[in-house]
Formats: structure tokens, C-alpha cells, sequence
């Protein structure tokens, strides 16, 4: 598919003096998903939402015997999410993604999604893009994938990151002999150096001269460093492991994980109520990391590169918006978020596995690929043609009016959104050394590769609405409804006063007046309805009061 022809499933632009629907995204209710097609994804998928309300026999009824309109529908938002345009790669890595999503029986966003992460590990922290004098990215990328149990995103996850275990092995073996040579120069430049240490010591004649002699070979030991065995990768580490990991790599490292709880590790929640962000945040914008310990030496780490590659289930990321900082600090904003629709159910358990030609090639090619930009001691920097920076220029003009906070349509993703024209330029630098590596990626980046990483970027933002949603984070309203929802499932109403719910929830709702969206949304979606209250036998005034649909307690 050609960028031309990629649509535009954002509507355009109100009037400034016309506020945005509430959701310009929503659609009719979702027709019955056809088949996923796995090897050519073309058709648009559309994230699960209503069910048919009709009330047909059996439908529960009240205490007074009413019956109800039909089962409550799930407080979900319909997203059109567009397939992952694996044309865009090169056709080493686009065999291989579709070959591995048709062998798993798996959406092909999974494999997509983790190729990505791959090419990140094998150029971040060694290539840079340059868009002007003042606007540089690096090209590390932080790409999730979320997926329910039993989707087999384990074997997809292996299938593409195995060529990185092969060529951090070739790296090492590389290494060992420059490791062995230096170690024994280092053990023979101590060995002089205490020996000239213990003549300084018992020197009579020009002690000064035997002191200078000692402590010059003192200083040329000390120069000899010994190289670590390299690394590319690593799996679950907690934030100081990984600062120290990136200060004896070169200033890159990667944590790949077919486990989402890796987030917990890195960001130091799981052992700590206080997240440390830090090596999180930094490692992904390049700036510079200093961690000063007591006890230890400091470590410093002038241009951080950490890539992060991690598949998981939809219910982590939904809780990811409630860990303290997450959002307010950038976390969520860096992550590329992938949810793609589940094939389980609709597998063919007898498909063909990978060709091996196809396996062999792609394994060849990331590997060559991380062994020659292992060999660049600086970074690399890659620029864009004039051409190329006019098409960046006019995709930052179709974002820029929709952050506004007034009438955007991407106004309650803005931490996201605002970072999606790097993310653009990260995806450019991806794309060009993996389709130049063997031709000469010293070249300029090209219009049709900006356009190509312009069709990656709309993927992700089609993705990052539907987890934002899922977070409760688009739509407060909706989030509200959620809470007040989850609410009456733990005690278990049947009926419920609009005082009641306000006195349960008085932290979210300091007023009636806050509780109404939540309330109304619940019976739009058919989990309450208003239950009439005669005037009390004192003259009272009427209680806005609530009955609960039977089967809102059971529908999670």
C-alpha cells in the first residue's frame, strides 16, 4: 500500500468555533470481524465494542417484573485501528514477519512490532538522524505489544530476536582475543609497576627519580583497560543494573521480554513504592545519566541508548496509567503501543512453518547488520534530503491543530501525540539502514522513507487511542463510569441512590454534579436505569435513585 493511499480515519478539522464531537473516532457498533488475513493485512480491524442489545427470551427483568432492553454493553470505545504496513520494510524483514505471523497463527503486528525492536537494538546508540542544526534523534525506540494469554507471542518473540543472540555471540568471539591480550598486558604492566613501587620504597640513591620511575608505570597499568565481553541484550533488570549495564556497553543496551511484569523491574516499582524513572526517561531522549552511590564508583553515561522490546498482556497496560508518575513524567508518551486484534479462535493449527530460506535470510541480514554498526566507535549521522524534510514538515502541520486543547482531537493524548513526529524520524532512521546497510547508508533520507515512516507513525497513533482508552486515559468520562461501575460490583447494589454513589465515591466525585456524566454513560450502556422514588410520607423531596441490570455484576 502506497502512502497515498494509507486513509486518513481522523475527520477533518471543525471550525474553531465549533467544539469536536466527544469521540470524532467512534463508529457504528462493530459488525462481526471478518477472518484476519495474516500474510497480506489489508482490511481495517475495528477494536471489539457493542453487542447486540435486542431483547429477546430469558432477558432478566426487575424486582417489579419489568424486563430490560437487552444485556448491559461493555464501557469499551471503538477504535479503527489500521493493519501494520509491513511493505514498508525491506523485503529481508517483511518475508520474515509475515512467514512467522502466517507459521504462529498471530496477528502480524506482533512480529512487526518486535522487528522493530530488533532493528532498535541493532542500530541504537551507534546511529543518529539529523532533521536541522538543532533537532537531532536518536533511533532506540520503546515498542509494546499487548496480546492476551494464550496468543502465542513467546514463539513469535524468539523467532525474531534469535539472530540477536547469534550475533552477540559473534561480537564476543570477536572480543576474546582483544580481552585476552589485554588482560595479560595489564597483569604484566602491574607486575613492573609493584616492582618499581617496592624499589622506590628501599631506594638510597635518587629515591625521587625511583618514586617518578614507580608512579609512571603505576599510571600506564591503570590506562589498560580490559574490554568487556559485549553485550546487547538483557531481559529483567532493575534501574541501577541497567545504568550500569549501559556505562560498560558503549551506552546502549536493550531489554527484550515476552513478559510485560519487565516494567514493574525497570522502572523500580516492583521493589519499591517510589518509581525510579530515570534510566527509563533518559534512555530513550539521550540524556546524559550520572548516578553518584555510596560505596561505589559514580557512572556516567554521556548518551544513553536503551532500547525496549517487550510483548504483554492488554490488562498491564491498562494498569500502567495508574503507577504514580507514569504519566505526568513522559512514560507513557515514549512507548509505541501496538493491540492488535486476537486470532485465537481462529487459527489454522496445520499452517506451514517459516521457509528456511526465508528464516536464513532474515537471520543473515540482522546479523550483519548489528556487527556493522558494532564497528562504528562514534555515532553515525544520517540527514534528510530537502525533500524529505518538507514531507516531516507538513505531518508536524496536520498534528500541530490537533493537540489543541480546545477543539483538537488529540487534545487528551497530547503527552503522546506531541512526540509522534521524532517517533516519525526514529522509524525514518530504522527503515533507511535496514533497506541501505549493504548498499551505503551514508545517504541522505529520502521523501518515500519518510513517507513509509509516516504510515508506521499513523499505525501507532491509531493504537495509542485504543490503549489510552483501555487505560481510561482519552476519555475521563469514561473512566469515570468505569470507577462507579466497579464500584457497585463490590457492593453489590441492586438499587443505589445518586447519594449513595456519592458518598462511596466522594474522592472521585467531590460533587453531584461530577457524578452525572458516569451515571448517565452507565445507562446509556444499559447497566442502570433510573427507578422512580414516591415523595417520603414527610414531604420530602424525590431520590434520584438507580436499579442495576442482573447481569452488570458478571460482566467483566
Amino acid at each position: 500500500m502506497s502512502a497515498a493511499q494509507v486513509p486518513d480515519w481522523l475527520p477533518p478539522l471543525p471550525p474553531i468555533t465549533e467544539p469536536p464531537d466527544d469521540d470524532p473516532w467512534a463508529t457504528e457498533p462493530a459488525v462481526p470481524a471478518a477472518p484476519i488475513q495474516l500474510r497480506t493485512p489489508t482490511e481495517t480491524q475495528i477494536t471489539p465494542r457493542h453487542p447486540d442489545r435486542t431483547a429477546g427470551p430469558g432477558t432478566p427483568a426487575d424486582q417489579s417484573g419489568t424486563p430490560w432492553d437487552g444485556d448491559p454493553v461493555p464501557l469499551k470505545t471503538d477504535r479503527l485501528v489500521r493493519p501494520f504496513p509491513v511493505a514498508v520494510f525491506p523485503e529481508w524483514l517483511s518475508e520474515q514477519v509475515t512467514a512467522v505471523a502466517e507459521a504462529t497463527q498471530t496477528p502480524v503486528d506482533l512480529a512487526a512490532s518486535v522487528a522493530l525492536a530488533c532493528l532498535s537494538t541493532a542500530a541504537g546508540g551507534k546511529v543518529l538522524v539529523r532533521v536541522d542544526r538543532s533537532w537531532v534523534e536518536q533511533v532506540n525506540l520503546y515498542a509494546v505489544t499487548a496480546l492476551p494469554p494464550g496468543s502465542r507471542k513467546s514463539p513469535v518473540f524468539r523467532a525474531m530476536t534469535a539472530p540477536l543472540s547469534a550475533a552477540e555471540e559473534a561480537l564476543r568471539d570477536r572480543a576474546g582475543e582483544r580481552r585476552v591480550e589485554a588482560e595479560l598486558a595489564s597483569r604484566v604492566a602491574w607486575a613492573r609497576a609493584e616492582q618499581l613501587a617496592k624499589k622506590a620504597e628501599t631506594a638510597q640513591a635518587e629515591p625521587q627519580t625511583a618514586l617518578a620511575d614507580a608512579t609512571a608505570a603505576a599510571k600506564e597499568a591503570a590506562e589498560i583497560g580490559v574490554p568487556e565481553l559485549p553485550r546487547l541484550m538483557t531481559d529483567d533488570v532493575t534501574p541501577e543494573s541497567c545504568i550500569s549495564l549501559l556505562a560498560t556497553h558503549g551506552g546502549r543496551i536493550a531489554v527484550l521480554s515476552a513478559e510485560g511484569d519487565v516494567f514493574a523491574t525497570l522502572t523500580g516499582t516492583r521493589y519499591s513504592a517510589a518509581p525510579n524513572l530515570g534510566v527509563f526517561l533518559k534512555g530513550h531522549a539521550g540524556d546524559k545519566l550520572q548516578v553518584d552511590r555510596k560505596g561505589r564508583a559514580s557512572e556516567t553515561v554521556d548518551r544513553p541508548a536503551l532500547t525496549l522490546g517487550v510483548t504483554t498482556q492488554p490488562g498491564t497496560l491498562a494498569g500502567l496509567a495508574a503507577q504514580p508518575g507514569f504519566r505526568d513524567r513522559g512514560v507513557l508518551a515514549r512507548i509505541l503501543y501496538s493491540l492488535p486484534v486476537n486470532t485465537v479462535g481462529q487459527r489454522d493449527n496445520q499452517a506451514e512453518p517459516v521457509p528456511e530460506d526465508t528464516e536464513t535470510t532474515y537471520t543473515d541480514a540482522l546479523t550483519t547488520l548489528v556487527l556493522l554498526l558494532a564497528d562504528h566507535d562514534t555515532h553515525h549521522e544520517i540527514r534528510l534530503t530537502d525533500e524529505a524534510r518538507q514531507v516531516l514538515l507538513e505531518f508536524q502541520d496536520w498534528i500541530e491543530p490537533r493537540l489543541d486543547p480546545r477543539t483538537g482531537q488529540l487534545a487528551l493524548i497530547t503527552d503522546w501525540a506531541s512526540k509522534l513526529a521524532g517517533a516519525v524520524v526514529r522509524l525514518a532512521g530504522l527503515l533507511h539502514v535496514a533497506h541501505t546497510f549493504t548498499t551505503g547508508y551514508a545517504t541522505p533520507i529520502t521523501a518515500d522513507t519518510i513517507r513509509a515512516a509516516e504510515q508506521i507513525g499513523r499505525y501507532y497513533l491509531d493504537h495509542a487511542l485504543a490503549v489510552y482508552d483501555l487505560m481510561g486515559r482519552s476519555d475521563p468520562d469514561l473512566d469515570d463510569a468505569r470507577a462507579l461501575l466497579d464500584w457497585i460490583r463490590k457492593q453489590g447494589h441492586d438499587t443505589f441512590s445518586r447519594r449513595d454513589a456519592l458518598r462511596g465515591n466522594r474522592s472521585r466525585f467531590p460533587t453531584a454534579k461530577d457524578l452525572t456524566p458516569a451515571l448517565e454513560l452507565l445507562t446509556d450502556h444499559g447497566h442502570i436505569r433510573p427507578r422512580s422514588t414516591p415523595i417520603n410520607s414527610n414531604g420530602g423531596r424525590r431520590t434520584d435513585a438507580y436499579e442495576v441490570h442482573p447481569a452488570a455484576h458478571d460482566n467483566h
